[in-house]
């Protein structure tokens, strides 16, 4: 079922960004992002279920950033082993998110708790804060987040470097820190009583080291947009967007 409604919502995230490919990459990716989201709420709606959208988060960034990479537009094709580097982090960081909601997904009849909590605002209202809080605004926040990496895939600029040595080294930390995080805070809870606080391993040191590693995640892919030149520095406005939601 979600592989379905995720297939139809990336083919029309697809057209709308090939048809609006003349207002620039960036737009064009913009308008394709929100047109999907639009197709994953309107399978919510169907299966009355807004945790349909949970792993929009997740599987939506690296075909994006392919698709910026294959739509250079005037400015050329990035270097290859930037982006090589790059989609390689992104792919796993994709892939190990969307694991760990596979993993607690019990089908449609389970949607989480916190977005059912606001059926009680009624029926139009729900929809309302579904479209609005629970859909459109994580994505605008991951698109914001994917600045860096649109900078990364525009034009030449320099070839791969020291820099984009720092950021992988920075994504690969934090992927191996929130997965080290998440399966602890896994097994501590496999026993334990519910509303057990974790205090064990990683989490003896650091409230939230799995969100501690998704912050650093997105510092680590504004280094490969800085490593693509400084003229896209203002894209630190995506990995200080993450920072400030976490």
């Amino acid at each position: 079922m979600l592989a379905g409604v995720y297939a139809g919502a990336f083919g029309a995230g697809f057209a709308v960004a090939e048809a609006a490919a003349p207002w620039g990459a960036l737009a064009a990716g913009l308008l394709g992002d929100l047109a999907a989201t639009l197709v994953v709420f309107l399978a919510s709606v169907a299966c009355d279920n807004t945790s349909v959208y949970d792993p929009y988060w997740s599987v939506l960034p690296l075909p994006l950033a392919v698709w910026w990479y294959l739509n250079p537009g005037g400015e050329g094709r990035a270097d290859p082993v930037r982006f090589g580097l790059l989609a390689v982090l992104l792919g796993l960081w994709g892939v190990r998110l969307t694991a760990n909601f596979l993993r607690g997904w019990q089908g449609l009849a389970h949607e989480d708790w916190r977005y059912d909590a606001y059926r009680r605002f009624g029926a139009l209202r729900y929809r309302l804060i579904s479209l609005g809080g629970l859909q459109m605004m994580p994505t605008l926040f991951v698109f914001a987040a994917l600045l860096p990496v649109w900078a990364a895939t525009r034009g030449p600029g320099r070839p791969a470097g020291w820099l984009d040595g720092v950021a992988a080294a920075v994504a690969l930390a934090a992927l191996a820190l929130e997965t080290v995080a998440d399966e602890q805070k896994r097994h501590g809870r496999r026993d334990a009583p519910a509303g057990t606080v974790v205090q064990a391993g990683l989490w003896a040191w650091c409230r939230h080291p799995n969100y501690l590693g998704e912050v650093a995640f997105w510092w680590g892919m504004f280094g490969f947009g800085l490593a693509a030149g400084w003229r896209y520095a203002w894209t630190v406005a995506g990995a200080a967007a993450m920072t400030l939601l976490f």
